[in-house]
């Protein structure tokens, strides 16, 4: 009999969303694109260094054993499944959710065992639709190392856990959410400086109102690149006939309308369509 051994690692568990709703609509086409994706994982996997260990029905198990290759393994295969989904319907898309934790795990051959598993299990099943979770022994690893944002969730009670796990969201392309106890210097002392004066009134807050703009921005153009190829090129061709018209007229003659009105309609069109076949489908659901 084999020796149970053990050792610390960084462990990731994906599974994909609505999985048997998207087999009943469409066998074929389902595994297809799970096969694929799983090669771009596969793929990913190996350029972090890490170990597919299963990969029974939907869901995937890997092992790292570097915490930041983990999750930066998981950052690429979100942006690139995020990439492969935006030229599907809606109701065709196959994305992943995704749990990383860091424990002590037992391994027998090549199957690995324990709560350093199961947590990054439960992770998973918390995690949004194209999201990634991560417990706070991951989080405390990667907070300052990553290009990436991480919102606090507060502690989570997870099946098959005794203690309540503490749970962060990585925000893909954002900023870090502020945690609860971060202090606001600006209501330090009442909200007033040394003078008495109100701080807000001496500095206008203008890093909220950017941050506002640029949360627009990033909003817009992940909607944007979700979108089917169709109606990112008709969104180009209005605002490229908008840009020329600003320049060439200003605003004192709006003609971009007029060239723009095709793309507009082909646009109004695309969201009617789609919305008659999420009726069709029968709405959607939440996760299994």
């Amino acid at each position: 009999m084999q020796r149970v051994k053990r050792r610390l690692a960084a462990i990731m568990c994906a599974d994909v969303a609505q999985y048997s709703k998207l087999m009943e609509r469409d066998e074929d086409g389902t595994l297809d694109r799970l096969k694929n994706y799983r090669d771009v994982m596969s793929s990913l996997t190996g350029r972090h260094n890490g170990r597919i260990v299963n990969t029974w029905g939907d869901a995937v198990i890997i092992e790292f054993g570097s915490v930041m290759e983990a999750v930066q393994c998981a950052v690429e295969i979100q942006n690139e499944l995020t990439h492969r989904n935006a030229d599907l319907p809606d109701i065709n898309r196959m994305e992943f959710r995704i749990g990383i934790n860091l424990g002590d795990i037992m391994v027998e051959g090549e199957d690995i065992y324990g709560d350093g598993v199961n947590v990054a299990a439960r992770l998973q099943e918390l995690s949004p639709r194209g999201g990634i979770m991560l417990s706070k022994s991951v989080h405390d690893q990667v907070k300052t190392k990553m290009a990436v944002g991480f919102e606090p969730l507060g502690p989570q009670h997870v099946k098959n856990v005794s203690e309540p796990v503490e749970t962060y969201s990585v925000r893909l392309g954002g900023r870090n959410a502020p945690a609860k106890s971060d202090r606001d210097p600006t209501k330090e002392n009442g909200g007033k400086s040394r003078n008495g004066r109100n701080t807000a009134e001496e500095k206008p807050n203008l890093d909220r109102d950017t941050q506002a703009v640029a949360n627009g921005f990033e909003q817009a153009r992940r909607w944007l690149r979700a979108q089917p190829k169709r109606v990112r090129s008709c969104v180009f061709m209005i605002g490229f006939f908008f840009v020329l018209n600003l320049l060439t007229s200003g605003l004192s003659t709006l003609w971009f309308v007029w060239p723009s009105l095709p793309f507009a309609v082909m646009l109004v069109w695309h969201f009617l369509v789609g919305q008659r076949e999420k009726k069709l489908g029968g709405g959607p659901q939440h996760g299994e």
